[in-house]
């Protein structure tokens, strides 16, 4: 099994790449096989969540093919309609194909998803959302049996909460229904908005992506269609965190400024400096000696503070002067990292949605174990600042959603490699 093995107190300084979405990414893959046309899209992330992805499309008879960033998937050749349990265990993101496989073939089945154990995630939205398009499910055997009779038939949807994923499942159902579908209290995430660009460049009509209500006009046919994903708005966090525990300066690229929202002023108020270039899409961080503590944050859908940014800007809260307060209001399991950040020293105490961070003077290496993706990102960013070694296991968590962490991190100074 491979670990991270990081030599913490090295000052981190250079320049750092964002890559492309993962959760742009994951959809717009699923969506290309709505087509019955070849899609190319470009700054697509390897990944191994992309990866599980592309064996799905394979799985149904697209043909896939890479060239670095770029993926083009050619799905002329779909012929089946199932996902089998192993690769629906593979990632939680695996039931955004339900929509797609809806469209495309009136038909669907799958098995419930697997992915990060950071709490309940129920796919109860996106079953009652596809049951209005008069679609009829079945439950058999740990199996969802999906099947429209006819034509999918446009609805309006009033989501009880702003769920990425049913809002997702719900705009690739209504693209081709017939007639015009609403959807109240839709997710607002930047990457609804690439999906929607992407779709729209298909022949799809949808209007208010981002806005909190959607309208879908329904058409015959998707054709294709050349997309680039958006820059990991999470990945840039995750960057910046590592500049500012380690009293860095770094220069990342690649970035879009508003995606990043309530954490550059809770990096600001940390201490940091930053400076934004909106003409080359980059932004200059220069954090100071010793942070100061967060006072408060509380995730929220978006536009609140993501509840991807939680964990690691949870690992810098541990060295930063004062106490800080975590609020999280989206997962109910999202703090097991908070255990292995108290492995290297951190002082957290966690009640229910409620974690209060003491900052220390400075964490200590040790072996650990990262819980999910997020959170292996924060133990990451405690062992760059952290004395001694820290050894992190179970990086694969890491992989699903960071394209060669280790070597962005060494191209600025970062003592950290891979080892068996």
């Amino acid at each position: 099994m491979e670990r991270l093995v990081i030599r913490g107190g090295k000052r981190l300084s250079g320049k750092m790449n964002v890559h492309g979405a993962k959760n742009s990414a994951l959809p717009i893959l699923a969506a290309a096989l709505m087509t019955d046309d070849v899609c190319v899209i470009h700054n697509c992330p390897q990944l191994t969540d992309i990866e599980a992805a592309i064996k799905i499309l394979e799985y149904l008879g697209c043909k896939v093919s890479r060239q670095a960033d770029t993926v083009i998937v050619d799905s002329k050749g779909v012929n089946r309609y199932d996902i089998p349990d192993s690769l629906m265990r593979e990632m939680r993101s695996s039931v955004v194909f339900l929509g797609s496989i809806l469209s495309r073939m009136g038909r669907a089945q799958l098995s419930f998803p697997g992915g990060c154990e950071i709490g309940l995630r129920p796919i109860d939205l996106h079953i009652s959302s596809i049951k209005r398009f008069g679609v009829e499910v079945k439950e058999e055997y740990g199996r969802l049996f999906f099947e429209v009779k006819g034509k999918l038939k446009a609805t309006e949807i009033v989501l009880s909460f702003p769920s990425v994923g049913a809002t997702e499942n719900i705009m690739l159902t209504a693209c081709c229904a017939d007639g015009v579908t609403t959807v109240v209290n839709a997710a607002r995430e930047p990457e609804i908005s690439d999906l929607a660009d992407f779709l729209n460049s298909c022949g799809a009509k949808i209007y208010g992506a981002g806005e909190g209500n959607l309208t879908i006009e329904g058409v015959k046919k998707l054709h294709s269609a050349e997309h680039t994903v958006i820059p990991d708005r999470i990945v840039a966090t995750t960057y910046m965190c590592c500049a500012a525990v380690t009293n860095g300066s770094i220069l990342i690229d690649n970035i879009v400024p508003s995606h990043l929202g309530l954490v550059l002023p809770t990096l600001e108020e940390m201490g940091c400096f930053i400076s934004i270039d909106e003409k080359s899409n980059a932004l200059m961080i220069t954090a100071p000696p010793k942070l100061r503590r967060i006072k408060n944050i509380v995730t929220m859908p978006h536009p609140g503070f993501p509840t991807d940014a939680q964990a690691p800007l949870m690992a810098v809260a541990s060295v930063a002067q004062g106490t800080s307060v975590f609020v999280e209001n989206i997962f109910e399991s999202r703090y097991k990292h908070a255990s292995e950040l108290a492995r290297l020293g951190a002082k957290i105490k966690v009640e229910g949605k409620v974690a209060i961070v003491e900052g220390v003077e400075c964490l200590s290496g040790a072996s650990v174990m990262a819980t999910d993706l997020r959170g292996g990102a924060s133990l990451v960013i405690a062992g760059l600042c952290a004395k001694g070694k820290t050894e992190i296991s179970n990086v694969y968590h890491i992989d699903r959603g960071y394209e060669e962490l280790e070597r962005q991190l060494r191209l600025v100074g970062a003592d950290i490699k891979r080892k068996e």
